[in-house]
């Protein structure tokens, strides 16, 4: 998991459960705060996986307006309306083998839950449009960085599709929890843009060390 910096106790915890699930079929739920490298962890997910040659596919949920959004999962076929000037496979049919990782996956309509209920069910879908039923074989993975149980409870969350989704979860720890990693992802950003800006920053001094770690990241 070379892209994951950290060797505080929480995250030797983490890399030991992404080594037991990486191998395995099932859908995995991250939940975690903004920030804490949730589709880091779908992508190391993916690439230690057995479908690692295959598509890793994103879509961020919240990012799509809920007209276009069933057209990007599922694709649609073409005159299926207005702009629809050619058939189109959506992010299913593209991640076929792979993996699909759905960010945000609170933000997900209604009525798209129960259409997403339907392909976790039956591996199939019809496009926008469409008739014939696609198969796909992906693996889920999905984020949140909000309580899903608390929107199952106000009915805003499906909780037929939150049991499928939620068959392993990965709950990410924040910078509070991990302060010993602090100086380490300092250092890995601090030569990142070094490298990239083309300039010779080595270290970082005691006392700006001192201030990020005293930081309450809130």
């Amino acid at each position: 998991f070379e892209n994951i910096i950290g060797q505080s106790s929480k995250m030797l915890d983490l890399y030991e459960l992404l080594d037991k699930v990486a191998p395995t079929k099932t859908n995995i739920l991250i939940t975690g705060e903004s920030g804490t490298g949730k589709e880091l962890v779908a992508k190391a997910i993916h690439y230690n996986s057995p479908r690692r040659e295959k598509p890793f596919v994103t879509l961020n949920c919240g990012a799509i307006p809920e007209s276009l959004i069933e057209s990007e999962l599922f694709g649609h076929m073409k005159g299926a309306f207005t702009d629809a000037i050619a058939t189109k496979k959506g992010l299913f049919e593209v991640a076929d083998e792979g993996t699909i990782f759905l960010d945000e996956i609170s933000e997900l309509p209604l009525l798209m839950q129960v259409k997403l209920l339907r392909v976790l069910q039956d591996k199939e879908f019809k496009r926008v449009g469409g008739t014939e039923d696609i198969k796909v074989d992906v693996r889920i993975i999905s984020a949140t960085n909000k309580d899903l149980e608390e929107a199952v409870r106000e009915k805003q969350f499906r909780e037929d599709l939150y049991y499928r989704l939620n068959v392993i979860q990965i709950k990410m720890p924040s910078l509070r929890e991990r302060r010993e990693d602090i100086p380490l992802l300092a250092l890995h950003f601090l030569r990142k843009y070094s490298e990239e800006l083309n300039k010779n920053i080595l270290n970082i001094s005691p006392e700006a060390v001192r201030i990020l770690l005293n930081y309450d990241y809130p």
